[in-house]
Parts: structure tokens; C-alpha cells; sequence
């Protein structure tokens, strides 16, 4: 029977030859008990570390022009961020942000208080604490000690690090203005979403012409190719272009034979973000070639090492303005497997909320070497777009068209729901990707027309 050891680095073809099996199950079932957690198990020196005082300020911080165009239809919550900043009885301060409607990090009331004198140390390790929190207790922890983030973490491996360009699902012109931005800016690579909604062809065919050749795209589905026999046949066409670089989530992960045939099908690698399905299920059954890895320190470590020793690369995609940004580098100085250019979103906003935004040359960004997060916070800009935090997640009404060459138009509306019209196509309830269809935002008129289509739309798609 083969045996495989978690100290023992294994290429992927070791392990799809011989320990593969032995790994997977390691993986999936029993590694977040088998690597060592970053805990204290000798009470560090409280003289230095207690945790005297949390504040915390909400800023709202604009999208750029084509981003704001295109976040704006669903995810428009994702300008409002919380900063955190902990004295510790060192008398540092350390700070950190969080996306306050992000799928994770935000930090309750309740997690302040438990904060709240205790040893920065003994707790920075704690995901629950939420991300802006735990970055914070992280820069404070730092700085105290003299030394940079990711001394805390593990040895570092690199000077630089690779980075890629985001947005959201947009339309071709919008696609190609932000690449070649991103290109001249230094980056090599951009994630986006494949949506039934745009045309992809178009998307992938106008930026193939209008960028250089070292330039690459990672197209996100979402699951909404829906089943591989569907999606099959417009991977390959895309897998045509060589900017195409990365097809993530293309149908539903759990979907162990479906997947199975994309891989087979296309030169393009596959990406999932890590945990569904079971990652030893997902390496050993070889349904992807590469993870996506985010959440808070301990659990990016730990999937981290998972994948180093599995030999699976993977992009952290840790997402915020600047300074989440460069908290995301210092993982990527010590996770050796981190080698697909990391997803963190800061390229959406009007401002990096950093004294010197973060630098990109030919795709990579060189890690902060100062203590703690090894940058200044601009402490004007926190302040000019400071506002109250909202008692609930923004949500403006929002009336969205898609219309088709045909002449078939669509309206969705706004309707309390994150992410509403993606669960839409997620369930194939909307027409399946086709070529010339556009989706544009119908900006709100006043009119009694507007307000009653809206209110129908947020019940379903309104056809006319």
C-alpha cells in the first residue's frame, strides 16, 4: 500500500502515480488535525501585547469608472469597508481592514469585546475574529516584535509576488478598456466572470486583439455553463485564444464526472475554490489543476500546506482595498504553491486607502519588508470618505436590462439578495450563453414606468 507523509514534497506526478490516493484522503479528511496550529503554548510576555484599545471607522470608498459601471448592477455593497486599528500596551498601533458585506470578514461587536484585553498573541490566530480585526492584531504583533508580517507566518520563500487585475462581469468594451489599463499598470494578468448574460466570444475575441501577447484572462463561470456537455463546446472555442489562461468553476464543483470531462477537453487549466468538493476527492479524481484559497490566516495557511503537499498551485484571492492587498503578499512570501497570481480586488477603487499604492511590475508585486504590513495607511483619504456604518447592507434600487440580436429583452431587479441575478443563471433560469446578447443598468427616471417595472422585476424576469 502507498504511503505518503505530509513532510515529504511529492511532485504531482508522484502522486497521481503512486501516494495519490493515501494524499487525498489526508487532505480532504485529516489535515487541518495533522498540521500544526499557529497557538501559544507558552503565554507570551503581556507587558507588550495586551490589548488596550480597538477602534474601528467605516469608509466608503468609490469604484473607478468601469468598475462602477459593472459592480453596480450586483454587489454594489462591496465599497463600504471597516478599519481597525489596535493599541497594544507596547503602545503600537496595528491596523486592518475588512469588506464589511464580503462573504467573510466582517467583525462584530461581540468579537471587539472578547478582543478586548487580551494577549494580541494568544488570539491573532483566531478567523473568527473576522478579517479586519485579525489584521490589525497581525500589523500590532508585528511592528511590536520588529518585524514583518510575514516573519509571523512562516519562512519567507520570495522577494515578489504575482498579482492579477479584477472586475466583475463586463461588457467587451468595458473588458478591453480595464485590460489594457491593467497592462499598462504593470499586470499580466485579469479575472473576470463568463456570464450568459455578456458575450463571452466577444469579451475574449475584442481583448485578444487589443492587448499583448503576455497578457492572460481567467474566466470565471460561477457554475453557469450549468453541465459539461453544454459548456464543453464553448470552452473549446475559447480555449482558442492563447490570452485565455484560467477557466474557474465552470460548472458545479461537486460535479465529479462533468468536470472530469472538461479537463480532458480543453488545454485550459481549471481552477475551484478549495473545499467543495472534498479536496482529496478533487485531486484524487483530477477534476482541477489549481485552488483558490482565501479566508483568514489560519485557515489560508493551512489550506496552503494542504496544497504544497499535494504539488496543487493555487491564487489566494483575499479581497479589499490596498491594504488588504498587501496583507494578502505576505501570504504569498512563505506559501510556496501560491504561484497563480493572486485575486484582492484593490484595482476596483478610486483609491488604494495607502500612502504608495501598491506597485506592479510584469505582473508581480515586491512584498513589504518594513514591520507589521510594511505600509502607511493614507489617513487623509480614511478620512475624506469616512461615513456613518450602515444598520444594514446597502442595497439601492436597481432595474437591469438584457436584450438579444433577436429583439428578446429582459429586465431583473434588485431584490434584497446578494448576488440575485447570478442565482438566476446558476438555476438556468435565464437563457444560456449566446452571442450579441448585452446587460446594461436602466438608471432610475422618477417615472411611475420605471418604478412599476422594477417592482415587477424583483419578482422574476419581465420579458418584453
Amino acid at each position: 500500500m502507498a504511503t505518503f507523509s505530509f513532510d515529504t514534497p511529492l511532485s504531482r506526478r508522484g502522486l497521481m502515480a503512486g501516494g495519490l490516493t493515501a494524499a487525498a484522503a489526508a487532505v480532504g479528511a485529516t489535515l487541518p488535525d495533522l498540521l500544526p496550529r499557529a497557538s501559544a503554548e507558552v503565554a507570551p510576555n503581556n507587558k507588550h501585547f495586551t490589548i488596550q484599545k480597538i477602534d474601528r471607522v467605516t469608509v466608503k470608498v468609490p469604484f473607478r469608472e468601469v468598475p462602477h459601471r459593472n459592480m453596480g448592477r450586483e454587489i454594489p455593497h462591496w465599497m463600504w469597508s471597516e478599519i481597525f486599528s489596535v493599541t497594544l500596551s507596547s503602545g503600537v498601533i496595528g491596523h486592518g481592514e475588512t469588506l464589511l458585506y464580503y462573504t467573510y470578514g466582517a467583525s462584530d461587536d461581540d468579537d471587539v469585546a472578547r478582543a478586548h484585553g487580551k494577549n494580541a498573541v494568544e488570539i491573532m490566530w483566531d478567523d473568527e475574529l473576522g478579517a479586519g480585526l485579525q489584521m490589525a492584531l497581525f500589523d500590532a504583533v508585528a511592528k511590536t516584535a520588529g518585524v514583518p508580517i510575514y516573519a509571523l507566518l512562516g519562512t519567507k520563500l520570495v522577494d515578489k509576488t504575482p498579482v492579477a487585475w479584477w472586475n466583475i462581469d463586463t461588457s467587451p468594451d468595458d473588458m478591453v478598456a480595464d485590460c489594457q489599463e491593467a497592462h499598462r499598470q504593470g499586470y499580466r494578468a485579469y479575472k473576470t466572470k463568463g456570464r450568459p448574460w455578456f458575450d463571452v466570444w466577444e469579451m475574449v475575441e475584442k481583448t485578444s486583439k487589443a492587448v499583448p501577447d503576455d497578457f492572460h484572462v481567467a474566466l470565471d463561470f460561477n457554475d453557469t455553463l450549468l453541465d459539461a456537455e453544454r459548456g464543453i463546446p464553448i470552452l473549446k472555442e475559447l480555449a482558442e485564444y492563447p490570452l485565455v489562461s484560467i477557466f474557474e468553476t465552470p460548472i458545479f464543483q461537486h460535479d465529479v464526472p462533468g468536470n472530469q470531462a472538461i479537463r480532458k477537453a480543453t488545454r485550459v487549466p481549471v481552477a475551484m475554490h478549495y473545499g467543495t468538493p472534498d479536496p482529496g476527492l478533487a485531486i484524487r479524481k483530477e477534476i482541477m489543476d489549481g485552488f483558490i484559497i482565501g479566508g483568514g490566516a489560519s485557515r489560508a495557511m493551512r489550506r496552503g500546506a494542504a496544497s504544497a503537499a499535494a504539488d496543487i498551485p493555487f491564487w489566494l484571492q483575499i479581497v479589499g482595498t490596498g491594504i488588504t492587498g498587501t496583507w494578502s503578499t505576505h501570504f504569498g512570501a512563505v506559501l510556496s504553491h501560491a504561484t497563480w497570481p493572486a485575486v484582492n480586488c484593490h484595482q476596483l477603487y478610486q483609491h488604494q486607502l495607502l500612502a504608495e499604492p501598491m506597485k506592479v511590475e510584469v505582473g508581480y508585486t515586491t512584498i513589504p519588508k518594513g514591520p507589521g504590513l510594511g505600509v502607511e495607511i493614507d489617513w487623509s483619504a480614511v478620512e475624506k470618505y469616512k461615513m456613518p456604518k450602515p444598520k444594514r447592507r446597502p442595497d439601492p434600487a436597481r432595474l437591469i436590462e438584457t436584450s438579444w440580436p433577436d429583439g428578446r429583452t429582459m429586465y431583473l431587479a434588485s431584490n434584497g439578495k446578494v448576488n440575485f441575478m447570478l442565482t438566476l443563471g446558476q438555476q438556468g433560469k435565464i437563457p444560456y450563453f449566446e452571442r450579441g446578447v448585452f446587460t446594461k443598468l436602466v438608471p432610475d427616471d422618477g417615472t411611475s414606468e420605471w418604478k412599476s417595472l422594477h417592482a415587477q422585476a424583483q419578482k422574476g424576469p419581465v420579458w418584453k
